[in-house]
């Protein structure tokens, strides 16, 4: 299955605040679609389903790569939820968004798939790489990846950085110093429904 190439507010529309797919705000309250003005009582597969698209949607990742992440989750001990939300935020296209180097996910990762970053001074051109405590992220040596990334972190997505990265913006450097905590998720989900939507898959 390819990825999402669609309109992305339509998206934010139907699934509410999505930072990491699109800066922009539509103006329309109601959901897309002929029956958007319809408040009809959403079933319990519904209420899953949408949770589990508002991580699909926001990471920029398809179906099977998130089965992936969820059995992965479920193989670690402690909540599979928390786990789950862990490892996509440890993703390096998401650690560069969040590190304000790149205004959205997508966007953070073409820059990842254009070269223009190294992890621990090797060029990674892996999107879904998972980083680890440690690890320092830092912008290759040319001049049109230090004005890219330099333009970007004058307006960054969100307005902080999460306690578990740290930025140096003079170097264009940033470090992963632990684990992402879950208050500091940007996304407003009840991860736990994602995982109830998986097992009974």
């Amino acid at each position: 299955m390819a990825r999402y190439r669609g309109p992305r507010l339509r998206i934010c529309r139907r699934l509410g605040d999505l930072p990491g797919l699109t800066r922009k705000k539509s103006k329309k309250q109601v959901r897309p679609g002929e029956h958007g003005e319809i408040n009809r009582k959403p079933s319990e597969y519904s209420v899953r389903l949408e949770e589990k698209q508002k991580l699909k949607f926001n990471y920029g990742i398809n179906e099977k790569q998130l089965l992936r992440y969820v059995k992965n989750a479920k193989k670690v001990q402690g909540s599979t939820g928390q786990i789950l939300l862990q490892l996509l935020e440890m993703r390096l296209d998401n650690t560069i968004f969040r590190l304000g180097m790149a205004p959205t996910i997508p966007a953070a990762r073409q820059l990842v798939n254009h070269g223009h970053i190294a992890v621990n001074n090797k060029t990674t051109s892996i999107g879904s790489y998972q980083c680890k405590p440690g690890d320092v992220i830092n912008i290759k040596n040319q001049i049109g990846s230090h004005e890219l990334v330099e333009r970007n972190l004058r307006f960054p997505g969100l307005a902080n950085i999460p306690s578990h990265l740290e930025l140096d913006a003079s170097n264009l450097t940033g470090k992963v110093n632990s684990i992402v905590e879950r208050e500091w998720v940007a996304l407003q989900l009840n991860e736990l429904l994602v995982v109830e939507y998986y097992s009974r898959k």
